[in-house]
């Protein structure tokens, strides 16, 4: 989703987290009165919001939307799916990219979707963990497919600027179902998701 206008956002709920930061940013000790801070908590407010509007959208009928029937049977594959998300933590950013496979039983989806998936996910205060595992889960349950694959890496924030400050590290998390469970087929997809296709 582009990013909106302040007119298209709730102006109720922009209205009083703009308050809020307004707040924090007095309470760290900054001048809200100086001019590249007067509009910080309403640029800040809206920033929140879309950052979060993953709340608001319902992925299972994003992918019920885009469902056809069709005999394809073969391993589908849309990798480095770049994703921005918050940690639940700190909220500070997390940021990297996703893989995703399938095999379809009967349906394939618009590829599109895939990443859609991984946005509505991401727009929410996450830990990598439960990113991956949501993402798994809602392709699963939702297409039904012959198994579904997910793997995401990722650079924290709250590790690169903060904690142990860390620059370099990436964490990697995987999920498989149904026939990923597979060596043999598990290991095809970390091949092809690793392998330079050009």
């Amino acid at each position: 989703m582009p990013y909106k206008n302040f007119e298209e956002y709730n102006i109720e709920v922009t209205e009083g987290v703009k308050e809020k930061f307004e707040s924090i940013i007095k309470d760290l000790g900054e001048d809200t009165t100086r001019e590249g801070i007067v509009k910080t908590p309403e640029r800040a407010a809206k920033a929140m919001q879309f950052l979060t509007q993953g709340y608001h959208q319902d992925p299972t009928e994003i992918l019920k939307g885009a469902m056809f029937k069709e005999d394809y049977d073969d391993m589908v594959i849309v990798k480095d799916i770049e994703l921005y998300s918050l940690c639940e933590h700190h909220m500070l950013p997390f940021f990297g990219k996703a893989h995703i496979a399938y095999i379809p039983n009967g349906y394939i989806v618009g590829l599109s979707k895939l990443p859609r998936i991984v946005d509505v996910f991401a727009r929410r205060l996450q830990v990598q963990e439960r990113l991956t595992h949501d993402i798994l889960e809602c392709i699963n349950t939702t297409l039904k497919p012959k198994g579904v694959a997910v793997v995401i890496e990722a650079s924290h924030m709250c590790m690169m600027m903060r904690g142990v400050q860390k620059q370099n590290s990436v964490t990697t998390t995987s999920g498989f179902r149904g026939q990923f469970e597979k060596i043999e087929t598990r290991s095809e997809f970390l091949r092809l998701i690793t392998a330079d296709l050009t």
